[in-house]
């Protein structure tokens, strides 16, 4: 809305932040410069300003083109695109500063904001980088298996037809040495596995309609069963394989694990920053507070209300293949 629209100072000033930044930490002579992360390469250069190529990742990931920790070719038309960006923010910062812009008193509160932001953010970077390492990740994966319960696994595959007596034709086929791929490519009218051999892959029962659970109960290896009613018709079911559930594997759990280490080193560190500081909320609203009690409160108090919902630590159940 037009009542919420900044200032044009502020706006610019805004704009510039990420710049600003940046020539607050290089002096403006014509020194060495060393590179601001290991492997860093200089890229372009602003009135004798280096442009990092980090700088142009962290463009990126903010804008979202790229993931945290995803790779950016130098040589690609994403890189040149947010570099162009990048240099475009660097003039607005410079001439904000020489028109000194900077010196309006709504522009230093936004800038101050923004550091306390990117302040911020670092702490958060560093408490997670020593915290949530390979070790940690491990060690909640393998508590993760151990309280698993891993329920039996079926693999099948079924052929879908509109009437019973279908049904029975298709079984009497079978029996006389039909291909089970090759009816279900030919026969049946679910669109979702006739062009893969009527392929189900593996499933554990409770994930399907009740009426596979009474039909595959005791169903062996092997075993043909059907026709059962279902939605949209009637099916006859192939048994191809039981086995006990598999775990998921690190690698697919890692990022949930991370995710999880992250939120909990994040709640951590806000409730011990709370418990120790003076915070006074000066107005009232009609959610009741949230405040953190001390780090010695006799209760586990509950996260900050800005705070994200905690992710779920994962399962050790598999991805069913």
């Amino acid at each position: 809305m037009a009542a919420d629209r900044p200032s044009r100072s502020a706006f610019l000033a805004a704009v510039a932040l990420a710049a600003l930044l940046g020539l607050a930490g290089c002096g403006r002579g014509g020194g060495i410069e060393h590179a601001p992360e290991r492997g860093d390469r200089a890229v372009a250069k602003v009135d004798g300003q280096t442009v990092w190529s980090s700088d142009v990742k962290r463009e990126a990931v903010a804008q979202g083109l790229i993931g945290e920790g995803e790779p950016l070719d130098v040589s690609s038309d994403l890189f040149r695109r947010t570099l162009d960006e990048v240099v475009d923010q660097r003039l607005l910062a410079g001439e904000a500063l020489r028109r000194k812009l900077d010196k309006d008193p709504v522009a230093q509160r936004r800038l101050a904001a923004a550091r306390d932001r990117v302040l911020g953010d670092m702490l958060v970077e560093s408490v997670v980088a020593d915290a949530v390492n390979d070790n940690a990740v491990r060690g909640l994966y393998q508590e993760q298996l151990k309280l698993a319960k891993r329920s039996e696994e079926i693999h099948a595959r079924q052929i879908v037809v509109p009437t019973a007596a279908d049904g029975e034709a298709v079984k009497k086929l079978l029996a006389s040495g039909a291909s089970f791929e090759a009816l279900a490519m030919e026969k049946s009218t679910d669109a979702a596995t006739r062009f893969n051999g009527g392929d189900l892959g593996y499933f554990t029962i409770d994930v399907m309609p009740e009426a596979y659970d009474a039909a595959l109960k005791s169903a062996k290896p092997g075993q043909i069963v059907g026709p059962f009613a279902i939605d949209g018709g009637f099916a006859v079911v192939k048994v191809e394989d039981r086995r006990e559930e598999q775990p998921i594997t690190l690698e697919a759990a890692r990022p949930q694990i991370v995710r999880f280490l992250t939120y909990d080193q994040i709640r951590d560190l806000l409730e011990k920053l709370r418990g120790h500081a003076k915070v006074q909320v000066m107005i009232k609203t009609d959610t009741p507070s949230q405040a953190i009690p001390p780090a010695d409160a006799p209760k586990t108090p509950p996260a900050p209300a800005t705070a994200p919902s905690p992710p779920a630590p994962p399962a050790a159940r598999g991805a069913k293949k």
